[in-house]
């Protein structure tokens, strides 16, 4: 989030001083996986639009990046709020691949770290009736999580019992794991009802395999199912709720911090010690 300094050559749909928004990276829509829907997996996709990156008072968007994916901010939307776009639109691609098609889907979020708490948000935007079970070891997180919204809030070993009374027996129509690894893709599985899905949004350790057993997978018609990043089109819905004032990420910054103390920020996020920080130039 920003505000326009310069402008290039060209027709540049933006003024300097205007209040900005623009995520790093976009598609280039034309390859054959753009076409066929896998635009996050585009060969140039990962290519960091910013020069010379994120954290610095003054950087260089690309053209592809300004042309297809800045937007302007209006007036009464925090920075805090619109820094959330980006990952927000991330975690709208897991929760579409849910298909959360019931009129009250019941869903699990594994982890109540900033992305984990960012899955409740987005959830209770975009399924207000819902109801979401956010499961972490760390009780001031789940003090968190029921602040925001959450049915229920509970350790790891209570969370078999909080969705067996949640879903009345059922099973949750979706878990989503914000955390990673084979043993939370175990106990996910588990915690789904026939038919249901588990989103891994997280990355797992590198060569590490799942170790679940097949046939209860095959005979109730799970699915496990893979989300990575976001599109402009979610990117465009999430700004949507993001203006309405639908969708407030804001609380889950918990320090603000100036571009100065960026040492500081990065062994803060390493310790555990803040939810979401943000850095500001000054």
């Amino acid at each position: 989030v920003g505000e326009v300094e310069s402008v290039g050559p060209g027709d540049v749909p933006f003024s300097v001083g205007d209040r900005v928004v623009v995520p790093h990276h976009v598609a280039c829509g034309v390859c054959a996986l753009c076409r066929r829907g896998s635009r996050t997996l585009c060969p140039v996709f990962k290519e960091n639009l910013f020069d010379p990156g994120g954290f610095s008072e003054a950087l260089v968007v690309g053209p592809r990046a300004v042309h297809q994916a800045m937007r302007h901010v209006p007036e009464g939307l925090s920075d805090a709020a619109a820094t959330f776009l980006e990952p927000a639109a991330c975690v709208l691609r897991g929760v579409d691949k849910a298909d959360l098609t019931t009129d009250s889907p019941v869903s699990v979020v594994l982890g109540a770290g900033s992305m984990g708490l960012l899955h409740l948000l987005v959830l209770r935007a975009v399924a207000p009736e819902g109801r979401v079970i956010v499961v972490d070891p760390i009780a001031d997180r789940q003090r968190i999580a029921e602040t925001l919204g959450a049915q229920a809030a509970v350790a790891p070993e209570e969370a078999a019992s909080a969705v067996h009374d949640v879903s009345r027996g059922l099973g949750a129509d979706a878990v989503f794991d914000t955390v990673g690894g084979a043993a939370l893709l175990r106990h996910a599985l588990q915690m789904t009802r026939p038919g249901g899905v588990v989103v891994l949004f997280a990355h797992a350790a590198d060569g590490e395999t799942a170790d679940f057993e097949l046939n209860p997978l095959f005979k109730n018609e799970r699915r496990v199912v893979a989300t990575y990043s976001g599109t402009l089109e979610e990117q465009g819905r999430i700004t949507e709720l993001l203006f309405r004032g639908t969708l407030d990420p804001s609380p889950l910054v918990s320090h603000t911090l100036p571009l100065s103390r960026m040492p500081e920020a990065v062994d803060m996020a390493r310790r555990r010690e803040a939810l979401k920080i943000m850095v500001v130039p000054g």
